[in-house]
């Protein structure tokens, strides 16, 4: 799993030209799901992304968490994350998930994350989205196995 979080205060999602989530404060989040990826690799994930605290606090230090800042989720699944360009020039995307289990994996992570967060809006899987956002900071964390303890 692969996940690409951007610190925003404000980002929107088109699909033919129409909004289908915006969001203000909060986390822009693109989603890349590997072949070997599980429920469990994504509740490890999710607990990394709700818990990182990079949203400043009174004194102007990154001290805060999505929860602390009551911020919002946009989360976009990609694909592309998953993109192997070390032959030649057009990307291999071998290592991504399996399509169905991709989109069983973002819609769970979606519901999970409305458990814990009162605004998660979402893009449609599959689909060719228009992202849009003011990134704040700007402040982008990547997340993938490397960032996760076992």
């Amino acid at each position: 799993m692969k996940l690409v979080i951007q610190r925003v205060t404000s980002a929107q999602v088109e699909v033919e030209e129409k909004i289908v989530g915006r969001i203000g404060k909060g986390f822009l989040v693109f989603i890349g799901v590997g072949a070997e990826d599980s429920q469990t690799t994504a509740d490890k994930f999710l607990k990394k992304m709700l818990g990182l605290r990079i949203f400043e606090d009174e004194n102007g230090k990154t001290n805060l968490s999505l929860k602390d800042v009551e911020g919002q989720l946009l989360m976009i699944s990609q694909f592309t994350l998953y993109a192997n360009c070390r032959k030649g020039n057009r990307p291999s995307f071998i290592e991504a998930g399996d399509p169905k289990m991709a989109e069983k994996l973002y819609q769970y992570m979606i519901t999970e994350c409305k458990k814990q967060i009162a605004v998660v809006e979402e893009g449609i899987f599959g689909a060719d989205m228009k992202v849009s956002l003011t990134n704040d900071g700007p402040f982008t964390i990547i997340l993938d196995e490397r960032a996760i303890p076992e």
